[in-house]
């Protein structure tokens, strides 16, 4: 294995000299978590809006705030590199076959400068070894086919041996008790130095699988299905403040383009799979059915990663690390409308949710996981790029229970915890000079909303392509390859439903030239200077 940690010490030495940290105050540079969430849609949560018991993120937002225009980049990779680098994906050179340029470092050796230790449990999907990525500790789930028993998991970048049916092995479980352990271990081998914890949980990511009591406390919740679950969930959304605008459209026709066809569904899972969101009531009493139970099984997933998030908060709490820790929650995408079968395979005979399956919630009950939105996770309609963004952090942040409709980005984590860090953004890393981060701190607007200075927002995943400015959104698809640029009113139509392309020609074509501009330039700066190397 290649080892570059000397190299970024010694980078870490040099910052430490052009960066100081500023002088000690009471409170200090705040110590971090930060939890990531896997598909889980905008709506799924009982403070955006759902009926999923969410306790545990539902008091961090009554005593905190939620973002309600916050952005991921619609998938899992590209993602997690934008939170972790604070630049857009392209621009790091991320895709799943490429390496990330050798100035990209990540939030661990960012943050080193100002004395923090960092730690990670639960997925990566970042190129490289965790503990090259500037970590002290990790926990990674590299498996993503089995929450019950992963046949890749490591610690410390060690392969672990593959859990046993009577280990009692659940990965939501095992993630948060990881991470419970590097809070106990910092609290003990580190006290007063400032930490950097992050949680990727894997749920609500296929394969639709979940603890037998979890499952059972949702059964028969859902056999009202997608449609009427989607509309409660939208007045709730408007009572609660989250939403204003209309709700979008259901889509019969689309769905991900590597998915299932529906004839392969109904062989290799059975008379009640569905593969488009089409109306609730044109089902048959089978499918509505297995249905109902898919949705139950989602839900019992997202209702276990409050829980486990729950025991991280106890265990904060019980440090007295509470209030000086800036927790942040988030999903990488929007809700899937994958219906895919992966690893192990999917036995129809097996209880449905237990190791032996393997489901998506598909496109009907990702329609509703994403209410009011449009599409799904790999679009870069609203739908598939939005998510929650909860933010608690009682010493500095006043407002308890607010609403933020500040426009932001994964890409705004860095900025954000480098200035509470009292750091600033390097400009070099490892010899080679670091474009400058499009991301902007959210401080301001933890206090209230703020115009962060941004010129816009920008996308783009496998042909799909998108560009905000202001509250105006280009938008379109991936294919047809030729697909004509879709301009929305955001501030009125978030739904993405009345197309104002026709009537304002000169505001797309504006649009479109800025995209094409910053997406050549980014591509071009994916692809500046030298790589990280391969991992022998």
């Amino acid at each position: 294995m290649t080892t570059r940690r000397p190299l970024r010490l010694a980078a870490l030495a040099f910052l430490a000299a052009l960066c100081p940290a500023p002088l000690a105050t009471a409170a200090g540079p705040p110590n971090v978590v930060m939890i990531l969430a896997d598909d889980l849609g905008f709506s799924d949560l009982g403070c955006y809006g759902g009926e999923i018991a969410t306790p545990n993120l539902d008091r961090l937002a009554a005593g905190g705030v939620r973002f309600t225009q916050f952005y991921n980049t619609a998938r899992c990779w590209p993602s997690r590199a934008a939170l972790l680098t604070g630049y857009y994906p392209q621009q790091v050179n991320r895709d799943p076959a490429r390496r990330r340029p050798v100035w990209a470092a990540l939030l661990p050796d960012l943050l080193g400068p100002a004395g923090y230790r960092s730690y990670h449990s639960g997925k990566w999907h970042v190129d490289g070894p965790v503990l090259e990525g500037g970590f002290d500790r990790s926990y990674w789930v590299d498996d993503m086919g089995d929450y019950f028993a992963p046949s890749v998991h490591r610690l410390d970048d060690q392969p672990l041996p593959k859990p046993q049916p009577g280990d009692g092995y659940y990965s939501t479980v095992a993630i948060a008790s990881h991470a419970v352990d590097w809070l106990d271990g910092h609290h003990r081998e580190h006290p007063g130095e400032p930490f950097f914890l992050y949680v990727a949980f894997t749920a609500p990511h296929f394969p639709l699988q979940a603890l037998p009591e979890d499952i059972e406390r949702y059964k028969g919740r859902y056999t009202d299905g997608w449609d009427a679950i989607r509309d409660r969930r939208w007045n709730r959304q408007r009572e609660l403040g989250i939403v204003d605008g209309p709700l979008s459209p259901r889509d019969p026709e689309t769905a991900p383009p590597w998915n299932l066809p529906e004839e392969e569904l109904q062989r290799r899972i059975g008379p009640g799979e569905v593969g488009r969101a089409v109306a609730w009531d044109s089902l048959t009493d089978v499918q509505k059915a297995f249905q109902a139970d898919k949705m139950a099984i989602h839900a019992a997933m997202v209702d276990r990663m409050d829980r486990e998030i729950g025991r991280i908060l106890e265990r904060l709490t019980a440090l007295g690390a509470m209030d000086d820790t800036l927790i942040l929650f988030a999903s990488d995408n929007g809700a899937s409308a994958e219906q895919i079968i992966r690893s192990a395979g999917h036995d129809p005979a097996a209880p449905l949710g237990s190791a032996k399956t393997y489901l998506g919630i598909g496109p009907g009950w990702s329609t509703a996981a994403n209410t009011p939105h449009r599409l799904h996770k790999y679009w870069n309609y609203e739908g598939g790029v939005s998510t929650p963004l909860i933010a608690h952090w009682p010493a500095g942040i006043a407002a308890r229970g607010e609403i933020r409709r500040t426009p932001g980005h994964l890409i705004d984590v860095a900025p954000t915890l480098l200035e509470l860090a009292g750091l600033k953004a390097p400009a070099a890393w490892d010899g080679a000079d670091r474009p400058t981060s499009p991301g902007r701190s959210l401080a301001p607007a933890f206090a209230k909303d703020a115009d962060l200075g941004r010129q816009f927002l920008y996308f783009h995943h496998e042909g799909n392509r998108g560009l905000r400015v202001g509250d105006w959104k280009i938008v379109a698809p991936a294919k047809p390859v030729d697909a004509p640029w879709q301009l929305y009113d955001l501030a009125k139509d978030r739904a993405e439903a009345h197309d104002l392309a026709a009537e304002h020609p000169d505001k797309v074509a504006e649009m479109a030239e800025l995209w094409k501009r910053q997406d050549d330039e980014y591509h071009r700066q994916g692809a500046t200077g030298p790589l990280l190397p391969e991992v022998e």
